[in-house]
Parts: structure tokens; C-alpha cells; sequence
């Protein structure tokens, strides 16, 4: 896998740039290879892999599974163009409620590599944003759990967002005592 692995400001949060071909078919892009994620020692075993369909305006999150469900998540985005923020919940991190955002496009061969103690979401900035999702462990409903999405400190791009009942329900960052 031709890629170019990029440091965040935030320890251990990646973003992998892999190599985008086109030609007159279209775009191919390689979002996995085991031996290039073991070489820079990222988590290989992924256990699930799923994907979403988000209209415009539509935020999801701020999502991570609880230990021992914990999970790294590799995040990309297929087609759209979608806004992704991540949230370090690692109490002992010196990074601890940071964020990092970054805006995903579909064919524009960027994946998030996001590790254990961390919430994601984002915001689809275009309709029929699709987001895949490669996960480490299995979904426990009893581990699946979330932060409220304006309770971040994050400037989303929208002023009213179109968000699940769950989503609304979450608590506020400053009322969850992360097991992380």
C-alpha cells in the first residue's frame, strides 16, 4: 500500500493518506493493507466493518463503545463530503478533550485512524454522504455509548442539525466520567 502516514496534534490519532488512481473508468483507492498497518504498528484485527448514508445538515455523534468493548476505528468517507471531529476521552492523555476535525471527501483517499478513548462523529455536508466504519471489536449495546454533540466545544458548520433521538439524549462532555 502506497500511503503517507500523517501525525495530529493529538497522540496516536492518525490520518493515512493513501494514493488515489484515476484513470478514464474512474477512481481506485486501497483503504486497507494488513502489512502497511502492522509496519507502522496500527491494530489490524478489525472485527466489524459497517457503513452509513447521511443526508446534508445530519450529524451523528459523538459515538465510542466502553471497555472491554472498546475499539480502534479506521473512518473513511466513500462519496460526499463530510465534516469528522474526534475527541480525546483518555483522561491521562495530556491531550484530554481535544479535538481534531477534518473534512472528508469521497475518492479523496484519506482515512482517520482513530484509537481506543476517543468519541467520533460528524457532520454530512452534502446529501447522500456515505461514511465506512472498520472497528476492532464486535457492537455491544450495553458498551455503546456517547457525549452530546454541542457539548464539545466545537463550531459546527450548521445551525440546526438533523440528529437522532439518542444523540440528543447523550450527556454533556463535562458530566461523563470517561472510563478511559
Amino acid at each position: 500500500m502506497k500511503a503517507e502516514l500523517i501525525e495530529t496534534l493529538i497522540k496516536d490519532l492518525f490520518v493515512i493518506k493513501s494514493s488515489v488512481f484515476t484513470d478514464e473508468r474512474g477512481v481506485f483507492i486501497k483503504t486497507f493493507h494488513n502489512e502497511f498497518f502492522r509496519s507502522i504498528g496500527l491494530q489490524t484485527n478489525f472485527r466489524e466493518e459497517y457503513y452509513s448514508i447521511s443526508n446534508k445538515n445530519v450529524i451523528r455523534g459523538m459515538h465510542f463503545q466502553t471497555p472491554p468493548c472498546d475499539h480502534e476505528k479506521l473512518v473513511y468517507c466513500v462519496m460526499g463530503r463530510v465534516l469528522d471531529v474526534i475527541v480525546d476521552l483518555r483522561k491521562k492523555s495530556a491531550s484530554f478533550g481535544q479535538l481534531f476535525s477534518i473534512e472528508l471527501k469521497g475518492a479523496d483517499g484519506k482515512i482517520i485512524y482513530i484509537p481506543k478513548g476517543f468519541a467520533h462523529g460528524f457532520c454530512a455536508l452534502e446529501d447522500n454522504s456515505i461514511m465506512m466504519y472498520k472497528v476492532s471489536t464486535e457492537y455491544s449495546q450495553e458498551h455503546d455509548k456517547g457525549i452530546k454533540w454541542d457539548s464539545i466545544g466545537f463550531l459546527w458548520p450548521i445551525q440546526n442539525p438533523i440528529l437522532s433521538g439518542r444523540d440528543q439524549s447523550f450527556p454533556a462532555l463535562d458530566c461523563f466520567d470517561s472510563p478511559f
